[in-house]
């Protein structure tokens, strides 16, 4: 067994939780998650000035057999992906025991 966390934009978890579906995974958790990334920058927005530094994303976990592996991450990595920096990561960590 595997454990999937998946760190993505929040304006793609549905896409996500629909393509999750789609591929027959039927259970997961997801978190509301702020974190820091590389890209520092302040964006201007009607007038006011925003630090971008804290990013809002959604954290995934899902724990699947070996053989769902591999359709699991295509469908976070084809529902997540917009082409710009700060699309999210996926980690795959090995489970030793689930009780």
């Amino acid at each position: 067994m595997r454990k999937i966390e998946a760190i993505i934009r929040k304006t793609r978890f549905e896409d996500v939780k629909e393509a999750l579906l789609a591929a027959d995974i039927e259970w997961f958790s997801y978190y509301d998650v702020r974190g820091e990334g590389k890209m520092r920058q302040a964006r201007i927005y009607r007038g006011v000035m925003y630090d971008t530094s804290c990013i809002e994303r959604v954290l995934l976990n899902i724990v699947v057999r070996d053989k769902n592996v591999e359709k699991t991450i295509t469908a976070v990595e084809q529902a997540a992906h917009t082409g710009e920096i700060g699309d999210g990561r996926i980690f795959v960590i090995p489970v030793e025991d689930a009780i």
